[in-house]
């Protein structure tokens, strides 16, 4: 094993802000300088084999943009010393942010809104009136990414971003805050977070006079400063692809008292890429998808202090081997699901699909589930624990239709939510809602196969299956339709709930903390990992 060394700059830094023209976007309160404060030392994180401390690069790396990237100094903290290269407010040509080993250590800095591309409208051609840019931002495996304050990269419409990890080199978005140790397991809200937009149908258009789900039906992203649009009617659109990627310490208030999430979808297409993506902290949800077509393979969500996964606006979304877990007093519903935000009868309407999830709820509440606006939902093969103090009901759903209805593709319904080989160990496993009895939903609950809503917990390492979870036999999913437009998406898995004992899945990209730890990773969330090659 390789020494592990770190470095602790003592004192304060000022860094000087270098070559900002006047189209960049300096974040709120920078005032021309950034003062990159070193606290007191925390505890040094557990070594990691092959580690050592990091060395700053002398200058930053090249990229195609000719704007290049803007040297804001140094910045410090207990893994090592590192460069902090700013990127452009926009990038104009497609680029390249390189890895870079420890001994020429960059920290990649997100200041303001950062965009890639301009929106190239609801169209991929000029009928729009806009031309697009078809600019790709590629990540290296590796690479970490600091927003200051009320920052967030946003990848615009006809523009692309291709960040790929490895389950050994995760891509991590964070906060200056982690990078100089000053975080603990409870911090958050410290910058904003990820935007992608795309051209698949949505609802609730800005216009009153555009027809839902049409490509006259755009929507502003809620939370932003510079509200991107998103919307169209190109299903199979591509904003790129993400796989191994954490995004920590997200959700700082930009405006009209709106948080952005660590992860925000606005119409993206089925050919957008997700897979293994961890939300850790965000001050508001961890994800939320409006409208469009989204897959994903692997999601944990850790610590949300809104929804953990939150759908809405005619969003067709599959997702299989989920994780989400809040953090203890923190908080709402693990599950919020609209299928419009204004009339429930516009097409698209929601139909989320979830396979293979473990769901567990440490906060007092008024529900753990939540089914609103007439939405398609179903849950195969999932578990769901109420951890808190106040007996916290499993399963609300508002609004009898939810419950009653049989499905009619001409109006683009599926019918009622469904349950299939879903256990709640919940001391109240449901609860009235808006237009509901308890009695009403347990009937719908009953009426699938294999459900359970006693089931007594036996889940170990906080999300990995006991003899109770793996006593409830599974549905295989591997010949459902996938609403979200992708062939074969679900596989059968052969077990329910997100994992069982010997399964790595969730190993290698995500990172530990008091909330839950998934072991044999990139390390604490509150530091970072170095790489000596």
């Amino acid at each position: 094993m390789k020494n592990f060394h770190r470095t602790l700059i003592l004192g304060c830094s000022l860094v000087a802000l270098a070559g900002c023209g006047a189209d960049e976007i300096v974040s709120p309160g920078t005032g021309g300088n950034v003062i990159i404060n070193n606290p007191s030392p925390t505890p040094t994180p557990t070594p990691t084999p092959g580690q050592t401390g990091a060395v700053a690069a002398t200058d930053c790396p090249f990229i195609s943009d000719p704007q290049g990237l803007t040297n804001r100094g140094t910045i410090s903290g207990p893994t090592g010393t590192y460069r902090l290269c700013q990127l452009p407010a926009r990038f104009n040509r497609s680029s390249q942010l390189q890895f870079t080993p420890s001994n020429a250590a960059v920290i990649y800095l997100i200041d303001g809104q950062v965009d890639v591309g301009t929106d190239g409208g609801p169209a991929a051609d000029a009928s729009d009136g806009l031309s697009d840019t078809n600019v790709v931002l590629t990540i290296e495996p590796g690479v970490t990414l600091a927003g200051l304050d009320a920052s967030y990269l946003n990848v615009n419409r006809g523009n692309e971003i291709q960040a790929n990890g490895t389950a050994a080199r995760p891509i991590i978005f964070t906060s200056t805050q982690n990078v100089r140790g000053e975080n603990s397991d409870t911090s958050s809200g410290q910058w904003g977070g990820l935007i992608l937009n795309g051209r698949a149908p949505v609802t609730d258009c800005l216009s009153n006079t555009a027809t839902p789900g049409s490509v006259n039906c755009e929507r502003e992203v809620e939370g932003t400063t510079t509200p991107p649009r998103y919307g169209g009617n190109d299903a199979a659109d591509s904003s790129g692809s993400i796989s191994f990627v954490q995004l920590r310490y997200s959700g700082s208030v930009l405006a009209n008292g709106d948080e952005l999430q660590s992860l925000t979808t606005g119409g993206v297409g089925s050919g957008t890429v997700f897979n293994n993506i961890m939300s850790f902290n965000s001050s508001d949800d961890g994800v939320e998808f409006f409208g469009g077509r989204v897959n994903i393979k692997g999601l944990v969500v850790v610590g949300a202090e809104d929804d953990s996964i939150d759908t809405d606006t005619g969003v067709k979304a599959s997702l299989q081997y989920v994780v989400a877990v809040q953090r203890a007093g923190a908080g709402d519903t693990i599950i919020e699901a609209d299928s419009s935000n204004t009339l429930e009868e516009n097409t698209p309407r929601q139909n989320t699909l979830i396979s293979n999830a473990t769901f567990i709820q440490r906060r007092n509440g008024d529900q753990v589930i939540r089914f609103r606006g007439k939405t398609d939902y179903s849950l195969f093969n999932t578990i769901v624990v109420d951890g808190s103090s106040n007996g916290t009901a499993c399963v609300r759903v508002d609004g009898i239709d939810a419950l009653t209805r049989a499905a009619d593709a001409g109006l683009d319904e599926t019918g009622p939510v469904r349950f299939e080989s879903v256990g709640l160990s919940c001391a109240t496993p449901f609860r009235d809602g808006s237009g509901t009895t308890a009695a009403q939903v347990q009937t719908q609950f009953n009426a699938g196969s294999n459900n359970n809503s006693n089931l007594v917990s036996t889940l170990t390492m906080t999300y990995i299956n006991g003899a109770n979870e793996n006593g409830i036999p599974f549905f295989d999913v591997s010949g459902l339709t996938n609403p979200a437009g992708v062939a074969n998406f679900f596989e059968n898995a052969g077990f329910v709930g997100a994992a069982r004992s010997g399964d790595t899945r969730f190993q290698g990209w995500t990172c530990d903390s008091s909330t839950i730890t998934f072991g044999s990773n990139s390390g604490a969330c509150t530091s970072l990992p170095v790489y000596t090659s």
